[in-house]
């Protein structure tokens, strides 16, 4: 009798049924680490962009001319997936998005200047989930003043704690303290 080699279709079945198990959980394990990847790089550029107002107020940066009475700060609020740099053009530790005032050196807290310098958009599916403190507004804001930098957290705290979230999920933590210690959790 002659042997006839090869595959059943069973054996064919089967081994076909576990490339596709494999590939499935493959995939779906890449979907969570691409998500924790975004949070991730995320909550890096948050601490980055600390860091650069940090820097601009140790520096001495000039905005429009003048460096600014208050330094510089970030405005963040929950549930944005955008946070602002602004230069604290009138001295009042708050992001002022228009007034009155012709120039940052003319400013007051009565007499405010548009201070925003830029808009930061956080990766998609990101946002920022809670401050701690933050105001009636859920809003948090953070200036550096030379030479040391002095840091102003608003509402008054002796730190700052941000929390980043990717669709309610997972999420990542940047705390700033009041001697200008920028960590992320």
């Amino acid at each position: 009798m002659k042997s006839v080699r090869g595959f059943t279709l069973l054996e064919i079945t089967v081994v076909i049924s576990i490339i596709i198990l494999l590939g499935t959980i493959f995939i779906a394990n890449y979907r969570g680490g691409e998500k924790q990847f975004a949070l991730r790089r995320s909550a890096n550029k948050l601490a980055q962009d600390l860091r650069r107002t940090q820097e601009m107020a140790m520096s001495g940066v000039l905005f429009n001319g003048v460096f600014p009475k208050g330094g510089y700060g970030i405005y963040l609020k929950e549930d944005l997936n955008s946070y602002i740099l602004f230069a604290d053009c009138d001295g009042d530790g708050e992001s002022d998005e228009n007034g009155p005032a012709l120039t940052c050196a003319d400013a007051t807290p009565e007499n405010p200047y548009p201070e925003t310098i830029e808009e930061i958009s956080l990766e998609e599916g990101i946002k920022i989930l809670t401050l701690n403190p933050h105001t009636g507004s859920k809003a948090l804001e953070i200036t550096f003043f030379p030479p040391d930098p002095t840091v102003t957290i608003n509402p008054d705290a002796s730190s700052a704690t941000i929390s980043l979230t990717f669709d309610g999920v997972s999420q990542k933590t940047v705390t700033v303290n009041k001697v200008g210690l920028i960590d992320i959790e």
